[in-house]
């Protein structure tokens, strides 16, 4: 069988990981099942059975049995060679928008939700360039370093994750953006030499957007409030805000004002004994030239 006169190979990834449904995930339950019941309604609508439109699309009959009851999600190109094997005139290629966001773990879907309605985000990170911050290069080489060891597809998966987050900077009512970072952050070079370098490029670049300050804690100083480890407050227009460290609730978000106090505290003084903003650029731009 072929599609528009190519041969297609059948590929059976049905048990490949990375594209399973979170069973906790309500949201992704939902829209997985609705793309898959469409599928299904067109392919029962043009006739074909599935062991047909299996080989038509190139892929194995149990993964268009799981993609249709809601089991699995689909790829981009499956939806695009569906789409035109079914005649749906791009309606089923459209639905890769939505089945894109289901990739996301939860969490951090719903992190960057709470990032988008945020009017002011204050962000420590001691062990590494926090995620808004980070090139694609710089987080594939992290996501590369976790062990056990992540496959490709969950490497480019968290990347694909961390990348979206980054809508918060291209908001038309941007939000105020502080980073502090630990200089030891800036120096070991995860991803080698010019993946390194790309990423201190990406600071100094994004450093010099209006609404957005990065700080840098020297190693030397000997004093340091940020001992208990990461910090991300992050505060809405109607007053209420959310934080998290792992000195506080063991990580867990927090919204109580009493606890909400301390990290602001922690923030501050961090802020304090970090090098100013303009120091931070040169100290960055020094670190550009040695790379």
């Amino acid at each position: 069988m072929s599609v528009n006169g190519e041969a297609t190979r059948v590929v059976s990834e049905a048990d490949e990981p990375g594209w399973e449904v979170d069973p906790d995930d309500d949201w992704a339950l939902a829209v997985v099942a609705t793309v898959g019941r469409q599928l299904r309604l067109r392919r029962e609508a043009t006739g074909m059975r599935v062991g047909d439109f299996a080989v038509a699309v190139g892929y194995g009959e149990d993964l268009v049995y799981k993609i249709e009851s809601g089991k699995r999600i689909p790829r981009p190109e499956y939806l695009d060679t569906a789409d035109e094997v079914l005649n749906a005139g791009g309606l089923v290629a459209a639905m890769k928008e939505d089945v894109k966001k289901v990739r996301y773990p939860k969490k951090v879907r719903d992190l960057a939700q709470m990032e988008a309605r945020a009017v002011e985000l204050q962000l420590y990170d001691p062990v590494n360039i926090h995620g808004l911050l980070q090139t694609p290069e710089y987080a594939r080489a992290l996501f590369r370093m976790r062990r056990p060891r992540y496959a490709e597809e969950e490497v480019e998966r968290g990347v694909a994750a961390r990348s979206a987050r980054k809508s918060v900077f291209e908001r038309d009512s941007a939000p105020e953006l502080s980073f502090v970072q630990d200089e030891w952050t800036l120096l070991r070079r995860l991803g080698g030499g010019a993946v390194m370098r790309q990423q201190l490029e990406h600071l100094l670049e994004v450093g010099k957007l209006p609404n957005v300050e990065i700080q840098v804690m020297p190693m030397g100083r000997e004093e340091h409030a940020g001992v208990d480890g990461a910090i991300e407050v992050l505060k809405f227009e109607d007053g209420t805000a959310v934080g998290r460290s792992p000195g506080i609730s063991n990580g867990r978000p927090v919204t109580d004002p009493r606890q909400l106090r301390i990290l602001e505290l922690r923030y501050g003084i961090i802020r304090a004994q970090a090098l100013t903003p303009r120091e931070s650029a040169a100290f960055i731009d020094q670190l550009l030239g040695e790379t």
